[in-house]
């Protein structure tokens, strides 16, 4: 081959790698939607134990500190949990518990043990907006709420604590969504490595920042399916100036989760 031949070939490669380079489709961009659906499914974790400390702190400082054990499992669909907390101490809080049995299709099962009415009570859905047990936490900020009840909008992406995060805005659909939440909307910044939320704000219904919650240290309990589990959340009133810090202290996986753990029979029990 002579060098005119020679050149005249590296050119036409070079054309055609331009030419299929622009013809090349570029992988469409995750809508918010999308964004949130990977967020919810990424805490669906199954057949672990958690053992936690929740430490409550007011606005001078001052600290109490509880312990409990949270069973975890997915049902058969895959999609809806099914988890159980019980406190172990302090004494004056030993014994009450937390169950939740989610529903794709309709309202979840809630209910709360207190070991004084000795009878667990069910919860209704504007229950979800009350205190977890005294926290900074709602009963509907234990777990993450169905997708397509709000409205999401992708705002931007930015950086938090040097992660790349998609940052989202979620309004309620409806009334009955944003008076059971009791938040006018949410902004959540995702992870763009593992779609676990790094941090999330939440407004109340005259549209005032009333907490933000900070979620680091996820931990992969599956990596193949994408399921995390954070091992700290700090969620802090804005409003009161009161903070509640749970820390996972021990995380067993792949541990049995046989269907009677997830009763009013089970969190009853002493």
């Amino acid at each position: 081959m002579t060098r005119w031949q020679s050149s005249t070939v590296t050119c036409i490669a070079a054309v055609m790698s331009v030419t299929l380079a622009a013809g090349a489709q570029k992988p469409a961009p995750l809508d918010a939607a999308t964004i949130m659906e990977r967020n919810f499914l990424a805490s669906k974790v199954t057949g672990v134990r958690v053992d936690a400390t929740m430490v409550l702190i007011n606005d001078k400082g001052q600290q109490r500190e509880r312990r409990n054990t949270t069973v975890i499992a997915l049902q058969r669909n895959g999609v809806d949990s099914k988890f159980a907390v019980k406190f172990s101490t302090p004494a004056d809080i030993r014994g009450t518990a937390f169950l939740q049995v989610e529903h794709s299709e309709g309202d979840d099962d809630l209910w709360i043990y207190l070991p004084a009415l000795k009878k667990s009570r069910r919860l209704v859905a504007s229950n979800k907006k009350d205190s977890f047990v005294g926290s900074d936490f709602s009963y509907g900020d234990v777990s993450l709420p169905k997708v397509a009840k709000y409205r999401h909008v992708l705002q931007r992406t930015e950086q938090t604590d040097g992660i790349d995060c998609y940052v989202i805005e979620s309004t309620p659909a409806d009334d009955a969504v944003k008076a059971n939440s009791g938040y006018s909307r949410k902004v959540t910044w995702v992870r763009a490595d593992n779609f676990v939320e790094a941090k999330v704000e939440y407004y109340d219904l005259a549209g005032r920042l009333l907490k933000s919650q900070r979620v680091t240290n996820p931990q992969a309990v599956d990596v193949k399916a994408g399921r995390w589990f954070p091992r700290s959340r700090e969620m802090t009133n804005h409003q009161t100036g009161h903070r509640t810090i749970l820390d996972v202290v021990k995380l067993d996986t792949n541990v049995p989760t046989p269907d009677e753990l997830f009763t009013t029979r089970y969190i009853e029990r002493d």
